[in-house]
């Protein structure tokens, strides 16, 4: 396949019911949204004064009434409002693990649901997104694989996850109150639900609302799409998104990469290695983060560890060590905790930093590799899903 072959899913078609009522004024970039005030009649002399109005009001203020524009005309307003809708995901339900983690429960047009994950740390919080209604990629040791792809998210369906996370965190600043740079949600990364390069425009647009100075101004630096290898995306990604970039790696041979990542099969190790050393380069980026799912008696012996030093080697790297997340079902085994300290005692003795990722949320299955939506689980407890299971 060459580098400007168009990318296409294994589903066809994306089954999508139209959108009732007025367009979403949340989601469009800049310049759309310079062409949509352009066609309501703003003359052309005021446009760039009321994009940057309207962006602060939305992204930088987190207003959601139009008549709470107070800068804007009376007259203004009411043209904004019968031309757009300010619309959110609606958050059905937030969970709380024991260690603070948060899981919302979110539901978009056409009654979707997805799930998005607030992790909160010492110095840092991060918030997991998701960029597809369930996903076509079906690797084998995620739940989220086991769910058919329903279809993309939009733009604003994806902002908007950081923006309903904001509204729970209480993070949009009041006006008058002093500059605060402390922030609870720091980070995103396009990890929950879905592969981030199949979706690839409406993400772009996503990311660069959250990246604008002017409104979430989120630093790219703080954002990182995980791809299980798109590689014809992964170039665009680094010149149209530049943001950080993570692989789901998992494997070191192409025979057991094919099971786990089945995509492997489209564009294999050697191929995938081929564009992501052009990535650092290309994105201004530091390094790459391969995520390594750590699964015992397939993936995870020393052998392994040798193989995957000796494929990155060149490759500005660190490698993620995730100890498996199990799900009800689930065909896999996490490694044994000394097996996965002696693993990544030969990466880091090889140069690498190799964290092991302590697994957060699995009591309210929010960990990584756990989600699905709950339009197939909704509201069980995990007793219920696990009992389900057992029967079969």
């Amino acid at each position: 396949m060459t580098a400007n072959a168009p990318i296409t899913q294994d589903l066809v078609t994306i089954p999508r019911k139209a959108e009732e009522g007025l367009p979403n004024i949340i989601g469009l970039t800049r310049e759309a949204l310079k062409a949509a005030l352009t066609e309501m009649g703003t003359p052309e002399k005021q446009v760039k004064m009321r994009v940057n109005q309207v962006w602060a009001w939305l992204y930088h203020w987190g207003v959601r009434d139009f008549d709470a524009m107070t800068n804007l005309s009376k007259e203004y307003r009411e043209r904004l409002k019968a031309s757009f809708e300010i619309r959110l995901p609606e958050v059905v339900s937030k969970t709380v693990s024991m260690d603070g983690t948060r899981k919302y429960l979110v539901r978009i047009a056409g009654g979707h649901e997805v799930e998005v994950v607030y992790i909160p740390e010492a110095d840092r919080g991060t918030l997991c997104i998701s960029s597809q209604v369930g996903c076509t990629l079906t690797c084998s040791f995620c739940h989220t694989g086991t769910q058919k792809l329903v279809r993309n998210l939009t733009a604003g369906e994806i902002v908007g996850q950081i923006m309903v996370a904001r509204d729970d965190l209480g993070e949009w600043p009041e006006q008058g109150a002093p500059k605060n740079e402390t922030r609870l949600l720091s980070n995103v990364v396009l990890m929950g639900m879905g592969e981030p390069l199949y979706n690839f425009d409406n993400v772009r647009d996503a990311m660069k609302i959250a990246m604008d100075g002017e409104g979430i101004s989120l630093s790219r630096r703080r954002i990182t799409l995980s791809t299980s290898g798109v590689v014809p995306e992964i170039a665009k990604t680094a010149e149209e998104i530049g943001c950080l970039l993570a692989v789901s790696f998992h494997a070191t041979t192409d025979e057991v990469r094919d099971k786990l990542v089945p995509i492997n099969k489209r564009w294999n190790i050697e191929t995938l290695l081929g564009a992501l050393r052009e990535y650092p380069r290309l994105s201004n980026s530091e390094r790459i983060t391969f995520e390594y799912v750590m699964l015992k008696d397939v993936n995870d012996s020393d052998a392994d560890a040798r193989r995957l030093v000796k494929l990155i080697a060149g490759i500005p790297a660190k490698i993620n060590l995730i100890p498996f997340n199990e799900w009800p079902g689930a065909p896999y085994e996490r490694s044994d905790w000394s097996r996965i300290e002696a693993f990544a005692d030969i990466i880091y003795k090889a140069g690498y930093a190799s964290p092991i990722r302590t697994p957060r949320g699995e009591d309210i299955m929010a960990a990584c590799g756990q989600l699905k939506s709950a339009t197939e689980r909704a509201r069980k407890s995990r007793r219920e899903i696990e009992a389900e299971a057992a029967r079969g």
